[in-house]
This record gives C-alpha cells, sequence and structure tokens, in this order.
C-alpha cells in the first residue's frame, strides 16, 4: 500500500510541476522587447483572461474523480460478483477508479482551455506578439 501511495504522491507532483505557456514566434516585435517584457506581457494578458474566461479545471479534476470511484466500484463489484466477493470487488474497483479519475483531473487540469488560450493569444497578437501554440 505504501508503494502505490508513492506512486500517486509522484504522479501528483510531476502533474502539477509544469503548466502550459504560450510559445511565441520570434518576430520583429519579439526581438525588439525582448524575452524579460514578453513574459510579462504573456502574464498580463494571462491575469487578464482570468479575470474575463471561466477556466475550472478543480472543478474538472473532483468531477473526473467522481466519475472514475463511480465506474470502478461497479466494474469491481461485477468482478467481485463472479468470484464471490462482490463487496470486496467494489471496494478495490472504486479505490482503483478514485485514483485513476483524479490523476486524469490533475494531468488534465493544468492545460487551459480553449478558451482561455484563444482570449490570451489574441491578448498577444494586439500586443505585437505571433504566438504559435503552447507548450
Amino acid at each position: 500500500m505504501k508503494t502505490i501511495y508513492m506512486l500517486v504522491v509522484c504522479l501528483v507532483v510531476a502533474g502539477c510541476s509544469k503548466s502550459v505557456r504560450p510559445v511565441l514566434y520570434p518576430n520583429a516585435h519579439l526581438n525588439a522587447v525582448g524575452q524579460e517584457q514578453a513574459q510579462r506581457d504573456i502574464a498580463q494578458c494571462g491575469e487578464l483572461a482570468d479575470a474575463y474566461v471561466k477556466n475550472a479545471p478543480a472543478r474538472d479534476a473532483a468531477k473526473d474523480t467522481a466519475v472514475g470511484g463511480t465506474i470502478g466500484a461497479a466494474t469491481g463489484a461485477a468482478a467481485g460478483a463472479v468470484w464471490g466477493h462482490a463487496g470486496r470487488g467494489a471496494a478495490a474497483g472504486a479505490a482503483g477508479g478514485v485514483t485513476a479519475g483524479a490523476m486524469r483531473g490533475i494531468f488534465r487540469a493544468k492545460d487551459p482551455s480553449p478558451v482561455y488560450k484563444n482570449f490570451v493569444n489574441r491578448c498577444l497578437r494586439e500586443k505585437g506578439y505571433d504566438p504559435i501554440g503552447w507548450q
């Protein structure tokens, strides 16, 4: 059980360690203002997007956890019923499903919604940058 716990902790840390950010094409404006100013402008556009765009990764992560637990419990109960231990199977399946759902939610939460990305990209274009993607 301790091994599983440590694996989950490592996955959570890895999932939360890096968030995606816009990648800028090195056009004349970026070359003129430099990377430091570009990073400040990216942060400013992100703050503006936070104020106007609903981006709820925490809610989605909680939903993934609940769905995973429900699916895991149902699957575990069905498998347990075949071998004569439906209760134990449901408990094991629910634990596995909750973990899988939580991991999916955590890894997906670091990726902003398409609307959020579009908002930041437009803000950056209006400032003279050329966003080419996110990573």
